[in-house]
């Protein structure tokens, strides 16, 4: 009787808790719907934000590609527009150098003929020189005995003095002996030159060298006559400078100063642009004096 009633109650509570059970499966399967579409909703957001950032990142390798290839092009061109320009200028320059180099190696080889021509020019001269000596000395009378031998017929360079060898062979002795150092023969020959051959154009050198000999002989006086010999004898020689310098030196080594200085200034004044004209101002300035405007003109005489 007891089980009946209980059962009874159980039927007449148990349709309200399936009631409300099924009320909370109900909730529970909308919210379950609800997140479920929000996951779809969030899904569907990313899935369009990645298609999205895949577009942008295939464009910007594309931009990439495109870039690549228009610096490949561009050093293409670069590349091709150097080789254009080396083409254009720097084959020309090289065939310009070679042209250059050609003419310079013509231009020495014609300078080399020009003093071969001159060389032989010179010799023709000396030798013309030479006949018409011997010719002179056969139209000349006979030479006076040795007692006599102080007539005029015998002064030095005179048509009566007879060579004793060709000009061009006494001056090349000459400056053989110079060279080697036999100084005394060499001044006897340079000495010999300007006796038979002292109008030729060699004559200035000869008396320049005869200087300079006596010079390093020691014999100042004997070298300062020479000297001025070189600069009246022969005014406006090659060796004028050449021997207003050496002749300014030697007044120095004498002890004249003053005299030495105003030979150093005139090289210095006429001659410029000659090697000698700076050294002669380093004389003067290692003298202590200058090349004023006050210098007094040099004179040619004989110290």
């Amino acid at each position: 009787m007891t089980f009946w009633r209980w059962l009874a109650a159980a039927l007449l509570i148990c349709p309200s808790l399936a009631s409300a059970a099924s009320r909370e499966i109900v909730e529970l399967q909308r919210d379950v719907a609800q997140l479920q579409e929000q996951v779809r909703t969030l899904q569907r957001g990313q899935d369009e934000k990645l298609a999205a950032i895949q577009v942008l990142v295939q464009q910007a390798v594309d931009a990439a590609n495109r870039a690549n290839t228009s610096v490949a092009l561009l050093q293409s061109n670069m590349q091709q527009s150097i080789k254009d320009q080396q083409k254009s200028v720097v084959d020309p320059v090289v065939g310009v150098g070679t042209k250059l180099d050609q003419m310079t190696t013509d231009v020495q080889a014609l300078r080399e003929s020009v003093a071969d021509i001159s060389s032989q020019m010179g010799k023709l001269q000396q030798q013309v020189i030479d006949i018409g000596n011997a010719v002179r000395s056969t139209q000349s009378p006979a030479a006076p005995p040795p007692g006599n031998s102080s007539g005029p017929g015998n002064s030095p360079g005179s048509a009566g003095s007879i060579p004793p060898v060709p000009a061009e062979t006494l001056y090349q002795n000459a400056m053989r002996d110079r060279s080697g150092g036999k100084d005394d023969l060499a001044l006897q020959e340079f000495s010999d030159y300007l006796k038979y051959y002292g109008n030729t154009d060699l004559a200035p050198n000869a008396q320049f060298y005869v200087a300079e000999l006596h010079l390093k002989q020691n014999n100042l006086d004997q070298a300062l006559q020479e000297f001025d010999m070189v600069l009246e004898k022969y005014p406006d020689n090659n060796k004028t400078p050449d021997a207003l310098y050496m002749k300014g030196a030697t007044l120095v080594k004498m002890g004249k100063r003053t005299q030495g200085k105003v030979e150093f200034c005139e090289l210095a004044k006429r001659f410029p642009a000659n090697d000698l004209a700076n050294r002669a101002r380093a004389q003067v300035k290692s003298l202590g004096l200058t090349c004023g405007a006050a210098t007094p003109t040099r004179t040619h005489k004989k110290t």
